[in-house]
């Protein structure tokens, strides 16, 4: 997980911009900013938990609800709510990584207008990855997760004997209960961190709504493609980014 941070986590940048050190809390509004200018992705504070519904809506708009309260001093490897240290080390240095970000947005973006029951299964299989997501890297079994890069205890049960690694199988997944006050007794193991982001969005694509949902970064806002005009306009947008590519592509000298 360490070599993970330094390879595709912004780490250093977070001590520069953020004050991330070992003597203070980093306000959430400075972490907030820097966050907007890497992927986009703010913070918004809240009092506690919110409903899967309303969390994952967030993420659609780019948005992390973040907790602020931060956990006992009693017990400082782990912490059964999420707490500001859950926030600032588990969750805001994945959000710096533009590929870690557009994963966490494609959950959201899934959840918009999903019935209950499948509200439930996305709100299952964000646990078992944003949360607490392991995949395979070199042979090594590397975790991804907030929940255990957050958590000295959590990731060291996770790359443990103690617990129990399943094959990444969305289908399996998503029906799987987990506990939310206590180290993890599973995890799913992905062949890689791309593969793992295949199969939600193939999964995704059986949510049944009468529309597509697609966040338009010009505007901050999520569009729903469900008419021939959607469509249209949205080709023209990508014929307009390809040309611009094309145009790239042919001033590169080999």
């Amino acid at each position: 997980s360490k070599q993970w941070y330094q390879r595709r986590v912004r780490g250093p940048l977070l001590v520069e911009n953020c004050d991330y050190n070992k003597d203070t809390i980093p306000q959430l509004q400075r972490v907030s900013n820097f966050l907007k200018d890497c992927t986009g992705f703010s913070l918004r504070p809240v009092a506690g938990l919110l409903s899967s519904r309303d969390f994952l809506a967030g993420l659609a708009f780019r948005v992390f609800h973040s907790t602020q309260y931060i956990r006992h001093g009693a017990k400082p490897f782990y912490t059964p709510e999420p707490d500001v240290c859950h926030e600032l080390i588990g969750h805001v240095p994945l959000f710096a990584n533009p590929e870690f970000a557009a994963f966490s947005q494609e959950i959201g973006l899934a959840s918009l207008g999903a019935p209950d029951d499948w509200i439930e299964k996305l709100a299952t299989l964000y646990w078992f990855t944003i949360e607490f997501g392991v995949c395979n890297e070199n042979e090594d079994l590397k975790a991804y997760g907030a929940g255990c890069l957050s958590s000295i205890e959590e990731l060291e049960n996770c790359i443990s004997s103690k617990s129990k690694k399943l094959p990444f199988e969305v289908d399996n997944i998503v029906t799987t209960p987990y506990p939310i006050t206590t180290i993890q007794p599973v995890y799913f193991v992905a062949p890689s961190f791309n593969e793992a982001k295949r199969k939600v969005m193939e999964w995704s694509q059986q949510i049944p709504r009468p529309f597509t949902a697609h966040y338009n970064p010009y505007t901050q806002s999520v569009e729903l493609i469900n008419k021939r005009s959607n469509c249209i306009k949205m080709i023209r947008d990508l014929a307009n980014e390809m040309k611009t590519l094309e145009d790239a592509v042919m001033k590169l000298v080999d």
